[in-house]
């Protein structure tokens, strides 16, 4: 089971505080004191499904050197402002790069492994592309 704390710090300012004990400062992202709630849920599918793409690439031995993951999204117009369309890009960099290779990863990571696409797979559609980049990281 995992387990989170928010405490509120002052107006619309919170500290979020995960299982591990690392905090992060969330705001409406009005004062520019923190990240919006609803932007972190984006980061959070991001960084999920990278976690499993690296994972997959390196088991395939794929020679890449840095991984980017793009993740846009629209929201409805009223509250509660859910998501209903979401797309990922990733950004593959390296040398001699399988594109099979790195569209199985993308497949295993969205369909199979990804917590945070099977919990928002029900209400949004999320889509994906990717583009392999050739020479070393920036």
């Amino acid at each position: 089971m995992s387990e989170v704390q928010i405490t509120w710090v002052q107006n619309e300012q919170f500290v979020g505080t995960d299982s591990t004990n690392h905090s992060i400062v969330l705001s409406t992202g009005k004062d520019g004191t923190g990240s919006k709630p609803s932007d972190l849920l984006l980061v959070a599918l991001g960084a999920c499904s990278g976690v499993d793409v690296v994972g997959i690439l390196v088991k395939k031995r794929q020679n890449f050197t840095g991984l980017q993951i793009k993740v846009s999204a629209q929201q409805d117009a009223d509250p509660p402002w859910t998501f209903r369309k979401i797309h990922i890009d990733y950004i593959v960099r390296g040398k001699g790069i399988s594109e099979k290779a790195v569209q199985q990863a993308i497949e295993l990571s969205e369909d199979k492994y990804c917590s945070v696409a099977a919990t928002l797979r029900g209400v949004a559609e999320i889509t994906s592309s990717f583009q392999i980049v050739e020479g070393p990281s920036d």
